[in-house]
């Protein structure tokens, strides 16, 4: 063999080897008989080389143990949830046990519990009590929230009294790792000066701030025309609120990230002209918690190329940015971030579900339900205890995915596209994707049809510098798996769990990188 063959044949063992290496195998778990599309499920996340995976069914509530080849090793019922149907439980997972925060109805009574599990789901404690609610009627309305820090050393449970429209009273309780409380019970009064006040999402700092937003929309249903930040210490029981000076622009939905870092926050939104417009650019601000105060505030047009990027096949370019939200930010160490977006939309009997909608309803997280705010967690589409909607004719869309690297000073550095093109005429599971992030690139798993019947599982990644790369085709990839990636969870820097559907039964498959 010549010297030239050799390198050749070299070379392309080599791009073998690392195409093999950038390609996820899959191993699939077998369906259990009671395990349906109406099971409510959670992936907890794994422990001691095994994965956690919480699931209801029939008021029956269970956390299974799954191996490294998805073989289910045990199912560990949660004997010590009461025999009402719970009204919600979250889960705070640490390398080797968890918490199972949950919440029941009884005589008119919400009751909010915790209880502490090992790696094998059994119990290292009795259930404690973290609070209570006197409700003064039989339903199932989650009352509480549970958030934690990003370090998870603290983990708060609060909630929101809006009886009186005047005025909110919020109730916290803060925790440390030990579910031990810090300081104490806090009852803080939040006067909402106009009717069409709302919050921003909600988030817990790795010092211990609540940190949120609080907005005025136009006639209720429209655009945000007032903005202040909201910070409540670890150690104080009141709430310091600022006005943010917007400059006349006219926001649209609003996502806040911690920087822990830095020690920031990172506000992000789109923007408009003008009422009823389309979507003119990013805005973006920095607020430093050192100082309680606004360390910047830019705003970015998008460009006539980034428009021609984004848009879909029956979007003009104006109109390009018109059906995307801000889906995820993720923090670089350089203190800059990258912003991911989606076009996402529905369309029910022929009349599209437009993003006016949305903002006037599901987009705002908070609304009044049985006397007090209730946060859906997984947004206005999804919903982990009812994942698959009852709307009649109506077809979930989820298109082109843009991303946007903002600079620590708040230029933009780059932005790039993923295309694709989702439909789902039963309910969002089955469309978006799920974000993986390895430390060197950022894989965006989702579905696409190949063919009108046959839905494959794609995989794209970007990296630092904003090239996107289409991957081989994911290794032992079985027809008939149904995958619901926006309901998967990364649970190592390697590796993924995804729910799936097979033949109307819920399985779970396991990726690795």
């Amino acid at each position: 063999m010549s010297f030239r063959a050799l390198t050749l044949f070299t070379t392309l063992i080599t791009l073998s080897l690392i195409s093999a290496a950038q390609s996820p195998r899959i191993v699939y778990s077998e369906p259990e008989r009671e395990d349906s599309r109406r099971t409510t499920f959670e992936i907890i996340g794994k422990m001691n080389g095994r994965f956690l995976i919480y699931k209801s069914n029939h008021n029956e509530d269970a956390i299974c143990l799954y191996d490294n080849d998805m073989k289910l090793q045990d199912r560990v019922k949660l004997e010590f949830t009461p025999d009402q149907q719970l009204i919600n439980v979250d889960f705070v997972a640490y390398p080797d046990f968890l918490y199972v925060i949950y919440e029941y109805e009884k005589r008119g009574i919400v009751h909010c519990m915790a209880a502490k599990l090992d790696a094998n789901a059994k119990l290292m404690m009795d259930p404690i009590q973290l609070d209570t609610t006197q409700v003064g009627f039989a339903g199932n309305n989650k009352v509480y929230t549970v958030i934690n820090s990003d370090d998870k050393n603290n983990i708060m449970v609060f909630k929101i009294n809006n009886r009186d429209r005047d005025n909110f009273v919020f109730t916290t309780l803060l925790y440390d790792k030990d579910l031990q409380l810090r300081g104490q019970k806090d009852r803080i009064s939040m006067p909402m000066e106009e009717r069409n006040d709302f919050f921003t999402d909600f988030l817990l700092t790795n010092d211990g701030e609540l940190v949120f937003g609080k907005f005025v929309k136009m006639n209720s249903n429209d655009y945000i025309s007032k903005l202040s930040m909201v910070v409540k210490p670890p150690d104080s029981a009141r709430f310091n609120i600022t006005n943010i000076e917007l400059n006349g622009k006219i926001l649209d939905e609003i996502k806040i990230k911690a920087d822990n870092t830095n020690k920031r926050i990172l506000l992000n939104s789109f923007y408009y002209k003008q009422k009823r417009g389309n979507i003119e650019g990013l805005y973006s601000l920095v607020w430093d918690k050192a100082t309680n105060q606004t360390i910047r505030a830019n705003s970015f047009v998008f460009s006539e190329d980034m428009r021609a990027n984004a848009k879909g096949e029956d979007a003009s370019v104006k109109a390009a940015f018109d059906d995307f939200f801000i889906k995820n930010i993720i923090i670089r160490r350089d203190g800059g971030y990258l912003l991911v977006t989606e076009s996402e939309y529905n369309v029910t009997r022929g009349n599209p579900f437009n993003r006016w909608d949305y903002m006037g309803g599901f987009g705002n997280p908070w609304y009044p339900m049985g006397g007090y705010y209730y946060y859906p967690p997984n947004g206005y589409w999804g919903n982990p205890w009812n994942r698959w909607n009852s709307m009649q004719n109506t077809r979930y869309n989820a298109d082109n995915i843009m991303l946007i690297s903002v600079k620590k000073d708040g230029g933009v550095d780059w932005s790039n596209v993923i295309p694709k093109s989702q439909f789902d005429d039963e309910s969002d599971n089955l469309v978006s994707f799920l974000l993986v992030n390895t430390g060197t690139d950022i894989h965006f798993l989702f579905n696409l049809r190949e063919k009108a019947s046959i839905v494959m599982l794609n995989d794209q990644s970007v990296a630092a510098d904003g090239h996107i790369s289409r991957n081989p085709t994911i290794k032992d990839l079985d027809r008939g798996y149904q995958f619901m990636t926006r309901s998967g969870k990364q649970v190592s820097s390697w590796q993924v769990i995804v729910p799936c559907l097979i033949r109307n039964y819920l399985c779970f498959a396991r990726l690795e990188y």
